[in-house]
Parts: C-alpha cells; structure tokens; sequence
C-alpha cells in the first residue's frame, strides 16, 4: 500500500477568529493529498479531464480530532482505501506537527463520462490506473 504524505503550512486565510482552521478547509487539503498521491503512481487528473472523464466526489466523511491552527506545519496522509475497478475510496489522515491527528476520514469517487456523467468502468478505459490501483489499495 502506497501513502503519500503532502505538508501544508497552516495559512491565516484558513482559519476562524479563534486560529483554529475552519473545517470546509480541511476538504481541500484531502484533495491536495489526493492529487500527490496519483502523482505519485505516475498519473494525472489533468490527462484524465481531457480525455473527457471526471472524478466527481459521491461521498465524504471527516472526524474532526484535534484542531489544526495557524503558524502550524501539517501532513496530509493519503492512500486508497478501496478500488472496486469503478468507485474509488481514498483514505486520509492530517496530523499537526506534534504528531496528534487533527482529522481523519475518507472519500468516495467515480470515474464518469464528461458529457454525460454515467459511470465507467476505470479497468476498460484506464487499464494502466487500474493496475496501479489494484496494487497499491489497502
């Protein structure tokens, strides 16, 4: 199982009148490790889009442990959960610098046409991220 790790330095921007990080930002942090962690198996989401397919979110799920505050380094821990060779489940954890868990959870994707958003099947139009996927989950 492959985990990728991304650092995010806690920026002003991201956090509430009290230095705490507003949670909606944590989402986006998910979707920072997401991005790295299929970097890391040698693809893009980028190339997927222009072939004319998306990766829209069907489900999210964040628990919230440990407050994430400004001025502090956080890692984004990222892996595949699950692969069903059509919905994709990928898992993560944020942990501050002091090694505590800030938060921890996962979401669900589905490969979709562009045009049409039915689902695909990511083995037949994907064989090379299916096989990194099969071998990298969980």
């Amino acid at each position: 199982m492959l985990i990728t790790e991304s650092k995010i330095n806690v920026r002003y921007a991201e956090t509430d009148q009290m230095g705490v990080v507003y949670h909606a930002n944590y989402l986006v942090w998910c979707e920072i490790g997401r991005t790295e962690l299929i970097e890391a198996l040698g693809f893009r989401y980028a190339d997927m889009e222009k072939s004319g397919i998306l990766s829209p979110v069907t489900n999210i799920n964040l628990s919230y442990k440990a407050p994430a505050k400004y001025g502090e380094k956080v890692t984004v821990r990222t892996w595949i959960e699950d692969y069903t060779g059509i919905r994709v489940t990928y898992g993560y954890e944020i942990i501050n610098e002091e090694g505590r868990q800030c938060v921890a959870g996962y979401s669900e994707h589905v490969c979709v046409k562009n045009e049409t958003f039915r689902p695909i099947n990511i083995k037949k139009q994907f064989p090379d991220w299916h096989e990194a996927y099969e071998k990298h989950k969980k």
